[in-house]
């Protein structure tokens, strides 16, 4: 008698009056089947690098943005956190960085066409799952833009069967994900600032100690504000200092102590999401319609993100021969933010974060308390009565109220296609052959709006100002694909040809004025034009394109794939480029030897070589990366007008021999399940060679341009990575399954232009032998303990450039001469370890990742720890700092605009260790499912960047990927519970 389930190996067993069966899953049939480049492909035969993420690892966190669910999900995948600003998109490389002034990015494709659309215009619960392709026998069927790696991002799809209705709400909390830097209070930024303008007058201005301490105590009042920004009533500026100890007297009581930041946050940002979805259909037509909405409070007052979502998506099989599919999306969004960044005193995320302790939101009388305004309510403090330094006429809560910025996007999706041919036997040697036609087109409109406030701020003066945005993109994609699938005897075919076009263009346009009428934000009432410009980008894409895949018995799998791209970017001449891959998979399980080994459910042991191309390189253009879409090109800038005569000059210089950076990536990896699939392991080694690198090479400045585009340099990228996962318990009730994922990456840049082997850009380096992005700066070596002075590790060198005589010194002038490679961000080990459990009805996930390794330069650590202006906090380590000869740290003497020079003191261990998620559900039992008439009730809870784990408190080091910190939106903890009901 044979017994046989769905994806259990079927077995034979003598026909008795009692059987007790233990089933074995079948790998075969279990089989993942994977979205890649133009088609799917089963795991176990793929000869290339990929990594799956299904729906359910994106649902179970509350992200607005699909790309910060990519965290922790692949090997060889790293992100930043992003900012919390609702919407916005974390930034991703996939195994390394392969580029120096190219893009780094990778091609983001939505069900088989490349997306030009926004990320947050993406409503995560549409998503069945997600395909990280990493090497070039994955990727290099997208030629040109698949050099950074791939992201295939497949929506959901209609199933055979009756209607089902889905209904999914998610309510949440948000706060601040991390923790604020450890600031010193009222007395010891008061204790420090005393100490800054002792120090200053007896080392700058040569004053003697005692004297230098009266100086102090008469500056204070004038440096601090006046007795305006005085909290302690019961001592004036004047005597708050103990001439006997030097220190703030210990009975100084403080009437009030409000600090910024506290204004301007929420503990309890709301966010809640809604989403119904409609999927069934026939043997021959199936659908899938969905709605959502999102909204989004940001836990800075005044953001926030809303989202209207809608999407359609229909398959059906016309004939034997004829098919046809239509998706389409369309999203509209509406993001609230602050338009300030960067050290701009109206960057609250810098203003706020580091300003004096003393400076109250509100004004006060002169016992300390609020002073209301005529409605009864407090009155903010905008510091036009004499608050110092650059805070006056400046509040950032004000700022946020009266000043206001959003943008609104409408995208829209479509992909279509029609296939025409079958995979029958009823047509003969037609059998396989298919002919699909695809097109793709993504649409985005945006409309955005800053404006400046007419009462407060830097445009004051002016009546305020207003700018206005639109922007429009529309892109499309059209292929024409040939296919072939068939199979003879243990043979087996996969090929493929086909043409593919490419089209983008981007349309900009501004203006703004200044003069306004209060209330009204619309252009036509303000009186003088502040700017008005508009400019199109253009871009296309022409792809010859081909893949053949072979496999014997199963066993034995090879492919090969060719593409040749004709890029707008570069000049007729050199504007194709050819790029490959070819591959093997070698299935050691299916073997004969083999066959006896019954722990061993699969081996395979693959390898693979390719060549990958990238044309995108960025240049910067109001402080804001952007795609040059004309590199050979020599462009004039007409913004030069003389009265009314046009005027121009030349912005840079053309190279027709300008052409495509290239990527060899060579893979090498081993994939096993043991013990009835209980465990896996996945290794891998990669080895991308990036050649030909476009880069500005430069030039003298006396020719008047600092260089041109041009293809130099060689860079490597290699690393490992390990998965594995493992089922230590399984039963009837109870599942425990485990993932650990590590990977690293090693970065060397091999070859610059023979002038300039290295490139120095502020702290880093980028050389010939080192790593992408090396820190290069002066070295601690202490404090000087008679002095307090910063002491510095200095050197000089030979007539060859090599270092001699090195040594200590508190010289900070020779100290900036003398720079050291201090290691990158880049880390030793990276990945995370997962969980899940489920019993019964209740299911339980844990998600947390780490990183081993590399380091950040923490600005604004190193702002808060060497002040510039005296209105500035300091960080709670400055408490260390060297008081009077003979003390040992390593904090020098207090000094407000210190001489010094950036060392690396700053730099911080960047390791982290991070809860990102745990999540905990409940599904009520089918019973009362059945009395109640309904499918199935999940109800769950979640929590969100629950922790992190680092070196330094306040110090996000999953910033960017350089190693830098930068005033900017703090990311989110979020706390969600839901439901989903299906009917």
């Amino acid at each position: 008698m044979q017994i046989s389930y769905i994806g259990m190996q079927t077995q034979e067993v003598a026909i008795k009056s009692s059987v007790k069966v233990f089933m074995k899953s079948d790998s075969e049939m279990l089989d993942e089947v994977m979205v890649v480049a133009y088609g799917t492909a089963k795991k176990s035969s793929f000869t290339g690098s990929a990594s799956t993420i299904d729906n359910k690892k994106l649902q179970s966190r509350p992200i607005t943005n699909v790309s910060k669910g990519l965290e922790g999900q692949a090997t060889g995948l790293l992100t930043t956190s992003g900012t919390g600003q609702p919407g916005e998109s974390a930034s991703v490389v996939i195994r390394g960085y392969g580029s120096i002034n190219a893009s780094q990015s990778p091609l983001y494709v939505v069900d088989g066409i490349p997306y030009d659309g926004t990320l947050s215009s993406i409503n995560p619960s549409d998503i069945e799952s997600m395909t990280v392709l990493k090497d070039a026998s994955a990727g290099a069927l997208y030629g040109a833009r698949g050099a950074n790696g791939v992201v295939m991002i497949t929506t959901k799809k209609g199933k055979e069967g009756k209607t089902q209705v889905t209904w999914r709400s998610t309510v949440g909390w948000s706060s601040r994900a991390l923790k604020e830097y450890n600031m010193v209070g009222q007395k010891d930024y008061v204790q420090l600032t005393y100490e800054g303008l002792r120090n200053g007058f007896a080392f700058t201005n040569g004053y003697a100690w005692a004297d230098a301490e009266a100086a102090a105590r008469n500056s204070l009042s004038g440096t601090l504000g006046g007795e305006q920004y005085n909290p302690f009533k019961n001592y004036t500026w004047g005597n708050i200092i103990d001439p006997a100890t030097g220190t703030v007297r210990a009975d100084a009581t403080s009437a009030w102590d409000e600090r910024w930041m506290d204004a301007l946050q929420k503990d309890n940002a709301f966010r809640h999401e809604h989403q119904l979805s409609l999927t069934g259909g026939t043997e021959k037509t199936k659908y899938m319609f969905s709605l959502g909405y999102l909204n989004e409070d940001g836990i800075l007052v005044t953001t926030g993100f809303q989202r209207y979502s809608a999407r359609a998506n229909i398959n059906s099989e016309v004939t034997d021969w004829f098919s046809a599919n239509l998706n389409t999306s369309l999203t509209h969004s509406v993001s609230n933010y602050s338009q300030y960044t960067g050290s701009s005193q109206s960057n609250v995320w810098y203003s706020a974060q580091f300003v004096s302790p003393l400076f109250p939101v509100y004004i006060k009388d002169a016992q300390g308390n609020n002073a209301l305004g005529e409605d009864g309510h407090p009155q903010l403090d905008y510091g036009e009565s004499g608050r110092p330094g650059s805070y006056s006429d400046y509040n950032p809560l004000g700022g946020l109220l009266d000043d206001k910025s959003s943008v609104k996007n409408d995208v829209a999706g479509l992909r279509t296609g029609l296939t025409f041919g079958s995979d029958k036997d009823d047509f003969g040697v037609l059998k396989g052959l298919k002919l699909a036609i695809n097109f793709g087109m993504d649409y985005r409109q945006a409309s955005q709006m800053n404006y400046m406030n007419m009462y407060h701020g830097n445009q004051a003066a002016a009546g305020g100002l207003l700018s206005k945005y639109s922007t429009r993109m529309q892109s499309y994609t059209f292929n024409q694909l040939l296919m072939w699938n068939r199979s003879f005897g243990l043979h087996n075919f996969d090929v493929m040809a086909g043409h593919e076009f490419y089209a983008y263009q981007y349309e900009y346009l501004k203006a703004a004025k200044t003069n306004l009428v209060d209330g009204i934000l619309e252009l036509r009432p303000g009186t003088t034009l502040s700017d008005a410009d508009s400019y199109t980008d253009n871009y296309r894409i022409e792809s010859w394109l081909g893949r053949f895949n072979y496999n014997y018995d199963e066993k034995y799998y090879f492919s090969a794939s060719l593409r040749t791209d004709g890029s707008s970017r570069f000049y007729k001449d050199d504007r194709w480029g050819t790029f490959w891959s070819v591959g093997g998979n070698w299935r050691i399980s299916k073997e004969a030897f083999m066959e006896d080994v019954s722990w061993i459910n699969n081996l395979s042991f693959k390898v693979s070589y390719g060549q990958q191309g990238n044309d995108d390189i960025l240049k910067i253009s109001g402080g804001v990366y952007t795609s040059d879409y004309y590199l050979w090109q020599s462009l004039y800038d007409l913004g030069w007008a003389n009265s009314n005569q046009i005027g121009g000059l030349v912005s840079t210089l053309e190279n027709k021999n300008v052409s495509w950076e290239k990527s060899g990536n060579f893979n090498i990896g081993v994939e096993a399940s043991f013990f009835d699939n209980r465990l896996s392991v996945n290794a891998e080694y990669y080895n991308k060679k990036t050649t030909d690198m476009l880069l500005n090479y430069p030039m003298a400045t006396s020719t008047g341009f600092s260089g041109y585009n041009a293809n130099v340099g060689d860079m490597r990228n290699s690393g490992f990575e390990l998965e594995i996962k493992g089922t230590p318990i399984k039963t009837n009730n109870f599942t425990w399954n485990i993932t650990w994922m590590g990977s690293t990456v090693k970065n060397k840049v091999l070859k610059l232009t023979g002038e300039t082997p290295e490139i120095i850009d502020g702290i880093y380096s980028i050389k010939e032998g080192l790593p992408i992005n090396t820190f290069y700066m002066a070295k601690a070596a202490g404090v000087d303990p008679a002095t307090g002075a910063q002491l510095y590790w200095v050197y000089d060198t030979d007539d060859e450039g090599n270092m001699i005589n090195e040594r200590i010194s508190s010289d900070y002038e020779k100290a900036a001469q003398s720079k050291y490679y201090l290691g990158s961000r880049i880390p030793d080990l990276y990945g995370s370890i997962g969980t899940d459990l489920s019993w019964k009805g209740v299911d339980l996930s844990i998600l947390t990742t780490y990183s081993l390794g590399g380091k950040v330069y923490d600005g604004l650590y190193s702002a808060s720890m060497n002040n510039m202006y005296y209105n500035n906090a300091w960080n709670e380590h400055a408490l260390r700092r060297w008081q009077k000869p003979g003390d040992i740290t390593d904090v020098p003497r207090i000094e407000i605009a210190g001489k010094n020079t950036t060392n690396d003191r700053f730099l911080v261990d960047a390791s982290y260790f991070a809860i990102k998620n745990i999540t905990l559900g409940y599904t009520l039992p089918k019973a009362w499912m059945q009395k109640a008439k309904l499918g199935s009730v999940r109800v769950f809870g979640s929590i969100d960047n629950l922790a992190l784990f680092t070196h330094l408190q306040g110090m996000n080091p999953q910033y960017n990927f350089s190693g830098e910190t930068s005033y900017s939106y703090s990311p989110n903890k979020t706390w969600s519970l839901g439901v989903e009901i299906n009917f």
